[in-house]
């Protein structure tokens, strides 16, 4: 058994930045991470043309800002070599390939009991501490749904996760499944390399450039959101005019509303939308059903396809291990508390990196949860 007063689960930028937080309180810590190595999703699961959406201002831990030489738009590999310079400087040493089973507080001791299988040797190994901080991030289990007669389907199918480059994709019939922001660039992608591609598109989506989302989320600094939303709505009409002739129609709630709801992200333009107009990538609607290489539309056509990428989130399984909370988090790992309380639970437990305010949101809870901790530690 290892103890210390505080227990963090996960390696990704969340982890790390509560890690680095409570290093400069000098609070000690345990850091366990199921992969091998820390920021796993960045480090092997995310394709290669990767960019950070948002300007670098919203995306640097805290403590250390990014170097002056990034530009203001960061590619995946200025992020990893970022994160790697951030665990150096702040000598984070997370425990690796340690598998959450179980956590638990013990009423009699009031410490946090964390079971973990180690998967080098399938040992289980328990901790304890009096704070258990949830960094698991947004991002943890690729989720792909059911749909009938999928398993018939002869091609390749697989999650974005598992996508690097449309280099072997060249001629090929590839259908994109999602139409968030990786499956709008996986789409372009794939365009780019000589793909014949087609994208599902099931709902609404804001489509917003990132000059404009620069703009709203500097402007929420000073005016309410529902006019932050009204001038992107007018700027989004203005520069990309009537979506509805290429297969694509705008929400009725506006873009930042739908981002903090229900943490439904606008698609940050970054060329789809003019290979969508010149009918590169062609958009169709939800899937009803596979029949061998066919796939049948809800509006009864049939497409042939070679491969199918299935961008179509994650699911947090926090709800499996974290036992006696029925006030921090849903069964979905969404708080429950609502921005900016949503942090913080009972019994020493807090989250971070959940709020569905990205890697800036993230930032803000260590913090809130290191300077929180030092103050019950005095």
């Amino acid at each position: 058994m290892q103890e210390q007063p505080v227990i963090i689960i996960g390696a990704g930028p969340s982890g790390l930045a509560t890690a680095a937080s409570l290093n400069l309180h000098s609070i000690p810590y345990i850091l366990l991470e199921r992969e091998d190595f820390f920021a796993s999703l960045w480090k092997k699961n995310a394709y290669d043309r990767l960019h950070l959406h948002l300007h670098k201002q919203f995306c640097q831990l805290p403590h250390l800002p990014f170097p002056h030489s990034y530009p203001r738009f960061i590619s995946k590999q200025q992020f990893v070599s970022y994160l790697d310079d951030y665990v150096s400087h702040f000598k984070i040493t997370p425990l690796y390939c340690r598998c959450v089973e179980l956590a638990l507080f013990d009423e009699i001791t009031k410490e946090w009991i964390v079971k973990v299988r180690k998967l080098s040797s399938g040992e289980v190994e328990e901790f304890r501490g009096r704070f258990l901080v949830v960094a698991s991030g947004e991002a943890t289990d690729p989720y792909t749904p059911e749909i009938e007669g999928l398993k018939s389907f002869p091609g390749d199918v697989f999650h974005s996760t598992q996508f690097k480059n449309g280099k072997a994709f060249r001629d090929k019939n590839v259908l994109v499944v999602g139409s968030g922001n990786s499956g709008m660039e996986i789409a372009m992608d794939l365009a780019n390399h000589g793909a014949k591609t087609s994208i599902v598109v099931r709902s609404p989506v804001h489509i917003l450039s990132r000059e404009m989302v620069y703009l709203g989320l500097n402007l929420l600094k000073y005016i309410p959101l529902n006019m932050v939303d009204w001038l992107m709505v007018m700027l989004s009409k203005l520069v990309y005019r009537e979506l509805s002739k290429y297969g694509l129609s705008r929400p009725k709630e506006g873009p930042f509303f739908m981002k903090v709801a229900n943490g439904k992200y606008p698609v940050l333009d970054v060329g789809t939308y003019s290979k969508i107009k010149s009918r590169e990538i062609q958009v169709l609607p939800a899937i009803s059903s596979v029949k061998g290489n066919e796939v049948v539309f809800e509006n009864a056509e049939s497409h042939a396809f070679d491969t199918i990428v299935f961008c179509t989130g994650f699911k947090r399984s926090t709800h499996i291990w974290l036992k006696g909370d029925d006030y921090l988090l849903k069964d979905d790992g969404i708080p429950k508390p609502s921005f900016p309380n949503h942090w913080k639970g009972k019994n020493g437990l807090y989250c971070v990196g959940l709020s569905r305010r990205g890697l800036y949101g993230a930032g803000f809870d260590a913090q809130n949860i290191a300077d929180d901790i030092k103050s019950l530690l005095k």
